[in-house]
């Protein structure tokens, strides 16, 4: 008897769709994973200390200072990204 996962890897191959990667992920690339979303987070923590305290510091910049931020925060998750996948091709 197939499991149900099993039946829809069928179903995905019978419509042309690639299986899913299979790839395993050895214990050294998990942890360098996680020791890189551990940075993101640190980073994306300063940077919205940072953020708040110029806000407070000058109000007139608010607009400018609120896309800064975004435009960081998006260089940011698009450097982890890149860097997850550096890690996974080892």
């Amino acid at each position: 008897m197939k499991s149900a996962y099993e039946r829809a890897l069928e179903k995905l191959e019978n419509r042309g769709i690639a299986a899913p990667r299979q790839d395993a992920l050895d214990e050294d690339q998990r942890r360098r994973i996680e020791d890189a979303r551990s940075r993101h987070q640190a980073k994306v923590a300063e940077l919205e200390i940072l953020h708040r305290k110029n806000l407070a510091a000058d109000p007139a910049r608010r607009l400018e200072e609120e896309e800064n931020y975004r435009v960081e925060l998006r260089r940011l998750g698009e450097r982890l990204e890149s860097d997850i996948e550096r890690i996974r091709r080892g």
